[in-house]
């Protein structure tokens, strides 16, 4: 049995259930944690025609003493996995901010309390996290304004924690997927007659919705991104920032120029050298 121990969030589906198996694979005992485990049966097939086990908790990242229940009785912890998140379309003047709070509890606030939880453990192991973000966190997009803000606070958060965590021997990435394969837009809430709904953005809403189907048509295979976040939870030197697919990279490299981080992550570093 391998002594590296992952645990990885939101593995109903997608992204997080490819890389708790791939994860598995490579001999990784992986804690493969979800809201509901009521859900867990994809992952346990996936596992089992794969042939290797996951041990599957619950976990609500949204609420600390889930967390907290979560990682108790912990003896080692060598990687973190933040995937959990959610979708959301809408524009501010259409929705209320409590909507938007929401959001961002989810896939902001969801991945510090994990991180928080986890760093004793990780600092101890000399470990690793990986936070799946998105291009949307380097590249705000139309209608999704609060799903966007959110990744932006998570890539900002992330990018000044790792030099920090650096000095405790804890390597931070983020994972940048564009279009993926899965269950995620459709989990977005959005209906039928959103569009007329939409009043006076209708027009640019319905635009929008033919662009973006239009690019999940080719959208990458969340099993490719979990090979992808397995060669992050295994380098020497993982790099901070990893886009995942030539489409993620041609859509981010529009704003960045510095593209796996090192630049950034060279200047800051020497802000807290001791």
């Amino acid at each position: 049995m391998s002594d590296r121990t992952v645990l990885i969030t939101g593995t109903s589906s997608g992204i997080g259930l490819a890389t708790a198996v791939a994860a598995a694979r490579d001999g990784w005992q992986v804690i493969a944690t979800m809201r509901n485990t009521a859900k867990a049966g994809a992952l346990l097939a996936a596992a089992t025609e794969a042939g290797v086990t996951v041990e599957v908790r619950a976990l609500d990242v949204t609420d600390p003493a889930s967390v907290a229940a979560c990682l108790a009785g912990l003896d080692r912890l060598d990687a973190l996995v933040n995937n959990a998140g959610a979708g959301h379309l809408g524009t501010l003047e259409q929705e209320s901010v409590d909507a938007v709070r929401a959001v961002m509890e989810v896939n902001f606030f969801g991945v510090l309390n994990v991180t928080k939880a986890a760093l004793p453990l990780l600092r101890a192991s000399r470990g690793r996290v990986l936070t799946v973000t998105s291009v949307g966190g380097v590249v705000g997009q139309p209608f999704n304004e609060a799903y966007c803000a959110a990744k932006f606070a998570v890539e900002g958060f992330m990018e000044s924690l790792a030099p920090v965590a650096a000095t405790a021997g804890v390597s931070v990435s983020v994972v940048e997927p564009g279009a993926v394969a899965s269950e995620f837009v459709a989990n977005v809430g959005l209906t039928d007659d959103a569009p007329r709904q939409a009043g006076p953005y209708a027009p640019a809403l319905v635009a929008y919705l033919d662009r973006t189907r239009a690019a999940f048509a080719g959208a990458q295979a969340p099993e490719d991104v979990a090979a992808r976040i397995l060669g992050l939870l295994t380098a020497e030197r993982p790099a901070f920032r990893l886009l995942t697919s030539d489409a993620a990279r041609a859509f981010a490299g529009t704003k960045l120029k510095d593209l796996d981080g090192s630049a950034v992550q060279a200047l800051t570093a020497g802000w807290v050298a001791p």
